[in-house]
């Protein structure tokens, strides 16, 4: 997998994630499964920022709309 949508992976369902966790934490349960899916982003975006050699905060945008890029057209 291309480093850039790793991470562009790992942001989407890393902040999928946190509604989930909320609404577990809300409603008194574990929130297992989200817990597991904010791992998997973390480990998503550490697998890019290795295999890129790291990100810079301004470069996110760039990143982001040339993986929709990629994968529109």
């Amino acid at each position: 997998m291309d480093p850039d949508t790793a991470l562009v992976v790992a942001l989407v369902i890393g902040v999928l994630s946190i509604p989930a966790i909320v609404s577990a934490f809300s409603e008194g349960r574990s929130p297992r499964v989200a817990a597991f899916v904010l791992i998997a982003a973390g480990a998503l975006a550490v697998y890019a920022i290795n295999q890129s050699g790291g990100y810079a905060l301004h470069e996110l945008p760039d990143v982001v709309f040339r993986v929709i890029a990629k994968f529109t057209g």
